[in-house]
């Protein structure tokens, strides 16, 4: 009785298809997210969505929203549905704020440590980076 040596050690083959899962999942996520803005902005502006040359988002860092998957998921849809061919996305990313009631000011987290850059106090209160909003639509010939 023998064995066969794979050539490829198996927990790398099952972390890559694990991985390769998440990716998928990951787009999955932003091809929803891109459908919902179109879902949105055709019930908000009925018969202009040819019109629309501009898409503004303004994501915070902890929207679990990565700018090139949306753009990636975003240039999927528009191949999709032609109707869309002239929009175009543009993604702001907010950098995380917590505020700190002992010294009542804001920090800009730097590495996710969530702690007050003067007094070194952990935060809870997050005041920035959680948004996903629509900032902005541009129209044509507006």
């Amino acid at each position: 009785m023998g064995f066969y040596q794979l050539p490829i050690p198996l927990f790398f083959l099952f972390s890559t298809l694990v991985d390769k899962h998440q990716h998928l999942c990951t787009i999955m996520h932003e091809i929803s997210l891109v459908r919902n803005i179109f879902h949105t902005l055709e019930e908000e502006f009925p018969g202009r969505m040819e019109q629309i040359r501009g898409i503004y988002l303004t994501v915070g860092l902890l929207s679990n929203v990565q700018p090139i998957l949306m753009q990636n998921a975003f240039d999927a849809v528009v191949q999709d549905e032609p109707r869309y061919a002239k929009t175009s996305l543009l993604v702001e990313v907010l950098p995380i704020k917590i505020y700190c009631e002992q010294c009542a000011i804001e920090t800009v987290l730097q590495q996710y440590t969530f702690a007050c850059a003067q007094c070194g106090k952990v935060s809870d209160q997050v005041i920035q980076g959680e948004e996903l909003l629509i900032s902005r639509i541009e129209f044509e010939n507006e």
